[in-house]
């Protein structure tokens, strides 16, 4: 359940306690004026004593008695049409009770009306201290350090190509082939299953498997978090792609002989050429 904050509490008590006050102020003053209405002008003794326990201040009873006196002798000053017109002063309260009118509205400070709009906890307006978050702008963060390891790799290759040269045969020689013949390093993986399965198993179901498995693995692991211990599905997932592609590429690069038959390298040697 909601707390009231205590200011808030003692604001709606002391509006409370003086629309009860103005309140009790009122109903005399609505009695009196209608009882002036029945009671006879020449007898002010029995209004005097019918009203003297009532809590009606002097002043409004002067200007009342006034009135009657101006009516009763033809009208006079601010009569009009035989009337008698009573006027009174605002209350410092700020709430005028007109007769016949809507009730008083509870005013505070300065004759200003306040009403309570909701009630708000006091942790949301006291924690003010924004959360810390792990994450940054791409520019010029990611950009900058992107660009400066891609700067660094340039030159890198750039030096390296100065000092080694490209593993090029010489020109290829199609009335003899080589033994054994193995493709690049990075198909070597696909030439492995070939060798083990159908083609249409090795060339077309097994890739197509893992590709669709990958596809899917967004889908699946739905955890928004970057720290790895969080994303272990997703972690697993991928490990386990790259592990069976690379045992796949090192068993076609070392341990393929002629006829591209299982040998051990230590006792038949290194069949594989970048």
């Amino acid at each position: 359940m909601t707390e009231i904050p205590e200011h808030l509490r003692k604001r709606a008590e002391e509006a409370k306690a003086k629309a009860a006050a103005k309140k009790q102020g009122e109903q005399p003053a609505a009695e009196a004026a209608a009882g002036e209405g029945t009671t006879p002008t020449g007898d002010a003794g029995t209004v005097e004593s019918a009203t003297s326990g009532s809590k009606i201040p002097a002043h409004l009873l002067e200007r009342s008695k006034a009135a009657k006196e101006r009516a009763a002798g033809g009208g006079g000053g601010e009569a009009t049409g035989g009337g008698g017109v009573v006027t009174a002063e605002r209350p410092a309260g700020g709430a005028v009770a007109t007769p016949g009118g809507p009730a008083p509205v509870a005013a505070g400070p300065a004759g200003h009306t306040q009403r309570l709009l909701t009630v708000v906890k006091a942790g949301s307006i006291q924690d003010v201290k924004a959360a810390p978050v792990d994450k940054v702008h791409t520019w010029p963060h990611l950009i900058v350090v992107e660009f400066v390891a891609a700067l660094f790799m340039t030159a890198f290759l750039l030096v390296f190509s100065i000092f080694v040269n490209a593993p090029l045969l010489g020109l290829a020689n199609y009335n003899l082939t080589p033994n054994p013949s193995k493709a690049p390093w990075y198909f070597l993986g696909l030439q492995e299953l070939l060798a083990m399965f159908h083609p249409m198993v090795a060339g077309v179901t097994i890739p197509g498997m893992g590709i669709f498995l990958l596809i899917l693995a967004p889908y699946m692991d739905r955890n928004p978090s970057n720290k790895p211990e969080d994303r272990k599905f997703a972690i697993s997932v991928m490990t386990i792609h790259l592990m069976f592609w690379a045992v796949l590429v090192i068993i076609g690069s070392f341990f393929r002989g002629p006829g591209f038959n299982f040998v051990f390298p230590w006792e038949a040697g290194i069949f594989f050429d970048l």
